[in-house]
């Protein structure tokens, strides 16, 4: 961290091994995430009530470069549990971030569409032609839903390829 920890609290005392479990969280955030510039971890105790006790709110601030990060914790009866959920939220959002910063984020992919070029019921197979021209070969087993005796030459599909052992073969065949 490039600024030092700052720990806040509002109607809660401060404990010594409260202190000691906060920096330590915080230094294993560092560690996990080498590039946080700052940390702010706020407690407070928003209301007393006979009923529900005592209620602790724990939020943690991260800046980090181009962000800032906020965990906010609802209301705990315990201290040391609330804080403790409130570090494992910051560390997934770090997680998240860093991702983000590799480019690791997942893009979906559409499915090829094609149409069924030849089909062959007695069999159970039949063969699908891509825009560009390819033909792929399917397994009844391969189109979902049950729907391969409803295929028609010119259905248009959307499906999985992969490698079969005589050339491509699609897999998860949606009529669509």
């Amino acid at each position: 961290m490039k600024l030092p920890l700052e720990i806040s609290a509002r109607d809660v005392r401060i404990s010594d091994e409260i202190d000691q479990l906060i920096r330590e969280k915080a230094s294993k955030l560092d560690r996990f995430y080498d590039q946080i510039i700052g940390c702010r971890v706020k407690l407070d105790m928003p209301h007393r009530s006979r009923r529900s006790g005592t209620a602790y709110n724990i939020r943690i601030d991260i800046t980090v470069p181009g962000s800032e990060l906020v965990v906010k914790r609802e209301p705990d009866e315990d201290l040391h549990a609330a804080i403790v959920s409130s570090f494992e939220t910051a560390q997934r959002l770090l997680k998240e971030h860093a991702k983000k910063q590799r480019g690791d984020v997942k893009t979906h992919v559409e499915k090829p569409v094609a149409r069924v070029a030849r089909i062959f019921p007695e069999e159970g197979y039949g063969f699908l032609v891509t825009p560009e021209g390819r033909e792929v070969y399917f397994h009844e087993n391969a189109v979902l839903n049950g729907k391969f005796a409803g295929l028609n030459i010119g259905t248009a599909v959307t499906f999985t390829e992969g490698a079969g052992d005589e050339g491509a073969q699609a897999s998860s065949v949606f009529v669509a």
